[in-house]
């Protein structure tokens, strides 16, 4: 066993884990050197290989618990050793509650130099499990021998079979089964990852809380699903839930869940949700957040954190289907929402539409042209809602929008990382943070949002 500074690829070593790290790895130390290991909690002593070697940290494979922390728990998915989804299934959810909020403090010091901002305790999820109104799930082998699951862990390349995910309902769970059944009983090609050929690829599967209704998204390569009509009838008379199914082609190489073209097979083409008493159309390639309940907790601490005025002229950016401007467009006068999706802008109308909501308006492109384009005609805006993908914003975009000099904003993010960096650059400029609030989207997994209000 090696304990020493020069320790190198393949030996062992024992140490404490101390830290979790934002991308879920947890975090040890050898004689000042970082090591980042693929489990463990802090508290425990755990006995590890060095797997890789860098000049200021290493990376190592938990052989042993020697020790364990009284925070670990039993995990109850009997897919946790392997999948690569809910990382921190182990771990007591009052202690995931606390590392998440603790790895925003983190990012705000080191990448985005902040200290002394107020970070609220991290709102709990309604629901710990069954919480995801959306699973992708991947089909690879051949005709003959496939699985249809989720990635491994550290795998992008293996999947596995999934017998139960506790993230999405148990009717999610039984479509799931007949659809893997359906097609080795039909001998429909399933998709090659490795080698690139085959037909069915994906598996999609939205169920949404409020409303219940089911979309099935089915994503393929180039032709028609065989034994298309028996599919539809078999699937709609098991799951009558299911309101509307798809066929999306993915041509590419690209292991995506979206494709260059869709078709309807079935119903509208979309479901819907509400959200704080509004009806929101959800289509197969718009983004929409996944766990329904948490969104409306994250939604009502936006507008609180707003404090929107009548009068207020509000610009909604990366505002994907329109949700969070619908919510708001009572309280104001006007909304302009900008968002890339051309799908989800279509949608953002007529959700507007539906509801009633005859001040907002939307516009299709990237943030930073758009702004870039119309400085000038946006003199009006009092106030912004930023909600960016996890890249954060681009940097034109931020330029554009401190520019825009807006007195008042909500930065929402999935990304504590790019937040930081996004807030350090408005910091600079002018605004100060009011108070951040973490918000618990995805219970088990290391990943976390945030509402942030900013103003000068």
């Amino acid at each position: 066993m090696d304990m020493g500074r020069t320790a190198k690829t393949g030996h062992i070593i024992e140490t404490a884990i101390t830290d979790l790290a934002f991308d879920g790895r947890s975090v040890g130390e050898i004689n000042g050197k970082i090591i980042f290991f693929n489990g463990g909690l802090p508290g425990e002593i755990v006995r590890a290989e060095i797997i890789r070697r860098k000049a200021r940290y290493a990376f190592a494979r938990v052989i042993e618990i020697i020790n364990k922390s009284p925070d670990r728990i039993k995990a109850p998915c009997i897919h946790f050793d392997i999948c690569g989804g809910c990382a921190w299934q182990d771990l007591e959810y009052s202690k995931q509650l606390y590392f998440k909020r603790k790895q925003i403090s983190d990012c705000l010091r080191h990448i985005g130099r902040i200290d002394g901002i107020e970070i609220a305790e991290t709102v709990a999820s309604p629901r710990q499990y069954y919480y995801r109104n959306k699973m992708e799930f991947s089909l690879n082998g051949s005709t003959q021998d496939f699985v249809l699951g989720l990635h491994q862990r550290g795998h992008f390349d293996q999947i596995f079979d999934v017998k139960e995910c506790l993230l999405q309902s148990s009717r999610s769970n039984q479509i799931a089964d007949w659809f893997r059944a359906f097609v080795s009983q039909n001998g429909i090609p399933v998709y090659n990852i490795s080698k690139h050929i085959g037909f069915i690829r994906f598996l999609a599967i939205r169920e949404v809380c409020h409303t219940g209704q089911i979309m099935l998204n089915i994503v393929t390569t180039e032709g028609e699903i065989p034994h298309r009509r028996t599919m539809i009838e078999e699937g709609i008379a098991r799951f009558p839930q299911i309101s509307t199914i798809l066929q999306n082609v993915n041509s590419s190489k690209s292991n995506i869940a979206r494709g260059e073209k869709e078709q309807i097979l079935y119903g509208a083409g979309f479901i819907e949700e509400k959200i704080l008493d509004y009806a929101f159309r959800i289509y197969a390639n718009s983004f929409f957040q996944t766990n329904s309940l948490q969104a409306e907790k994250l939604y009502q601490l936006i507008l609180e954190m707003l404090q929107p005025q009548k009068n207020d002229c509000l610009l909604d950016l990366y505002c994907g289907t329109g949700t969070i401007g619908i919510c708001a467009a009572k309280s104001v006068a006007k909304v302009v929402g900008i968002e890339s999706e051309p799908s989800a802008i279509l949608a953002a109308r007529e959700n507007a539409l539906a509801n009633g909501i005859g001040n907002i308006f939307f516009q299709t492109g990237l943030v930073e042209d758009i702004l870039a384009e119309k400085t000038d005609a946006f003199p009006e805006f009092t106030a912004v809602i930023v909600d960016p993908p996890r890249a954060g914003m681009h940097p034109r975009a931020l330029k554009k929008l401190v520019e825009l000099g807006c007195p008042k904003m909500v930065y929402v993010s999935c990304n504590p990382a790019t937040f930081a960096r996004d807030a350090s650059c408005l910091m600079q400029s002018g605004y100060k943070i009011g108070r951040i609030i973490p918000v618990d989207m995805f219970p088990h997994t290391m990943h976390i949002e945030l509402v942030a209000n900013l103003y000068k």
